[in-house]
């Protein structure tokens, strides 16, 4: 009781002290006073609590500490102290491990929300609060032994991209924890058949970086409700800085998903897997109500030209990255999880939407953490946006952004069709004019003698400085999966020409230079029903199907050995441009839907003096010139044996299947 009397004579002091500030005005956004500092939102320790916040057009601040994460009164309402660069600061001489906390400003003669800050790294049930967390009882045992795993060079990488919930929730998963962090962590889990599942099946497939759909606090699933199996991709950010709670054991106290988030990328690293969180800063979920506008109204966002929130993601919404404030909250904010949770990596949503200064201070921030920190995204936004493009992050840029890699849709579209075009054909299904647009993706969207550029289907010149800025693929959780593609795009085709097209698709992928990219469950033909945005689809149409990794075994057997293959061989994964051009040579072929070329000279010190490589994309079967040699076939007729499956000894032609690639090597 002293305490809390205490306390109260420090609000009405505060409240004495706050009648007397007044309201600054500002003539626009850019007359704001920025803030220097690093220490917004909470600093914690057993003997004080500091909590501070940032808003300008405030005249008024205060914080309000609760029991619980939502519902109940106030335990006390303090008034916060102006400070500088317009910063506002509260301090509870005392433990507050476990309360929950909320601000709000007074601004327009109003009280606005109550919100966490931005900042919040810890949160109650659905996000409604921030929680008061002592932040090293987070972490899992030997937390501070867990290590990355090793990495050379970001071509290296095989990038996997899986959604928590559909990893496991399948019954035939065999997993317990369905849709929660630790679901992954479980070993030994098989599907019916008694084939590995969930991580056990992710090491098996050979991958190096799990790449998750966003993971951080997102709006649309009740926490508090979990029984009803809502889904949601997560592109509706709410709290930036701690994990989704509905992927948590217990989500109404917030340093479980902490704890559990932490868990999962130590036994990921453990298994020799890197891990790569999907951010989401371009947008928020909430437009009016988030917790950025609560506390500055408009400044985290851009305006159109009638002064409304412009909409560049289609989601309501942009945020405005160009602003300092905003580049400081998204810098800040990566680099926290890169420390507190060990990440490897960050996939930016619609990174087209954020401007290139702030995306190379991220660059600049982790690779200071870690110069192997990966970090891509997307090259583009879903509609207009205010900033001109010449100084967004989009794809044609990606020669301004410094260790930042970008899609490649170019590729993409090359070799599977128009992606908003449900049952178009490409290379591997035999539309005819897309070579050039295949081989600009074999070299990584880099400078190349050989590639005709005017003839390449989107970009009309190299986009990437070196091949690690090249995310290559053919399907992701966006639009259709590849197998649902194909019975779009080849309807009354059989299944096993189907699965030919589908082996070809991700051999290019995967011997191709730049950074390969797979969805998760593409290796045993995943289907999502043909939903092609299957966003808020329920966990019938997202989940992935295990019992299709036993109906298509020989499928995932071909991916597994040509991940392998990848992996054995550095001539697939060149770090440099120039050495790209000094050992990557395209053969002269003139015809429609055929390509080949040759990895030369122990290329990139492989142990391979010469590998060849062709992709028939005809139905037919097609004679390629060979050059001369003694050659042995590693890859033909959808099979891959590293070992050797028959020797070619001066043939001067061979003959390639329909739809199919081949692969020869000379020791």
């Amino acid at each position: 009781m002293k305490i809390i009397r205490l306390l109260l004579l420090l609000s009405l002091f505060h409240l004495l002290f706050s009648c007397q500030t007044e309201m600054v005005t500002y003539k626009s956004f850019e007359d704001y006073p920025t803030y220097a500092g690093s220490d917004l939102g909470l600093r914690y320790s057993p003997e004080r609590a500091i909590f501070k916040i940032w808003s300008p057009p405030a005249s008024k601040a205060r914080v309000k500490l609760y029991e619980r994460g939502v519902g109940g009164t106030p335990l006390v309402t303090q008034l916060m102290k102006k400070g500088q660069s317009s910063t506002w600061t509260a301090i509870f001489e005392e433990d507050l491990a476990g309360k929950f906390y909320a601000f709000q400003v007074f601004i327009g003669g109003k009280w606005l929300n109550e919100v966490p800050d931005p900042y919040a790294k810890a949160v109650g049930l659905n996000g409604k609060r921030g929680m008061v967390a002592d932040l090293q009882k987070t972490n899992p045992e030997d937390w501070e032994e867990d290590v990355r795993p090793p990495l050379k060079n970001f071509t290296d990488i095989i990038l996997y991209e899986l959604h928590l919930r559909d990893i496991s929730v399948q019954p035939a998963s065999g997993i317990e924890h369905k849709g929660k962090f630790v679901g992954l962590t479980e070993r030994g889990t098989t599907n019916p058949a008694g084939l590995s599942t969930g991580l056990d099946h992710i090491k098996e497939l050979g991958v190096t970086h799990v790449h998750l759909l966003p993971s951080f606090d997102f709006k649309s699933i009740d926490e508090a409700h979990l029984s009803e199996n809502k889904f949601n991709w997560g592109y509706d950010p709410q709290n930036y800085n701690t994990p989704e709670g509905s992927y948590s054991t217990d989500p109404a106290v917030g340093t479980v998903r902490i704890r559990e988030f932490k868990q999962l990328v130590k036994t990921l690293h453990a298994n020799g897997l890197r891990v790569i969180l999907d951010v989401v800063y371009n947008h928020t979920g909430d437009t009016e109500g988030s917790n950025f506008n609560q506390l500055v109204p408009g400044y985290y966002y851009r305006q159109d030209a009638e002064g409304g929130f412009s909409n560049a993601t289609g989601c309501g919404n942009e945020t405005a990255s160009e602003r300092p404030m905003m580049r400081k909250f998204i810098v800040e904010s990566v680099r926290y999880w890169a420390e507190e949770y060990h990440l490897d990596g960050f996939r930016f949503d619609l990174m087209g939407v954020h401007d290139i200064e702030t995306m190379n201070a991220v660059s600049e921030a982790l690779h200071k953490i870690d110069p192997t920190i990966f970090i891509y995204g997307e090259g583009w936004t879903a509609g207009a946006s205010p900033l001109p493009e010449e100084l967004r992050a989009v794809k044609k840029n990606t020669f301004k952004l410094n260790g930042v890699a970008a899609f490649s849709d170019d590729m993409r579209d090359a070799i599977k069709g128009h992606v908003f075009t449900p049952d178009a054909k490409a290379f591997i299904n035999g539309l005819p004019g897309l070579e050039e647009s295949v081989k600009f993706g074999v070299v990584a969207s880099t400078q190349h003698p050989q590639i005709d550029y005017e003839k390449v289907n989107y970009s009309k010149t190299p986009w990437a400085n070196e091949p690690s800025q090249t995310i290559n693929y053919v399907s992701c959780h966006d639009n259709h999966t590849l197998w649902d593609r194909l019975l779009n795009s080849c309807k009354g085709e059989p299944e096993s020409e189907l699965i030919k097209m589908d082996k070809l698709a991700n051999t290019i992928v995967l011997t191709s230079q730049g950074v390969p990219f797979l969805q998760a469950g593409v290796e045993f033909l995943r289907t999502k029903a043909g939903v092609e945005n299957s966003f808020n689809s329920p966990d019938s149409i997202n989940r992935i199907d295990w019992t299709r990794k036993s109906m298509y075994r020989d499928v995932f057997e071909y991916y597994r050995k040509l991940i392998q293959l990848r992996k054995n061989h550095p001539a697939f994964r060149m770090p440099s441009q120039e050495l790209i051009v000094k050992n990557l040579q395209f053969l002269d072929i003139r015809e429609n839907n055929l390509l080949g070329f040759v990895l030369k000279n122990h290329a990139n010190g492989d142990s391979f003096k010469n590998i060849l490589v062709f992709y028939n994309g005809n139905e037919a079967g097609k004679m390629v010139p060979v050059p001369e040699g003694n050659w042995m076939v590693i890859c033909r007729d959808g099979k891959i044996e590293e070992s050797g499956m028959g020797e070619m000894k001066g043939a001067k032609r061979v003959k390639i299947s329909g739809r199919s690639a081949l692969i020869l090597v000379q020791k």
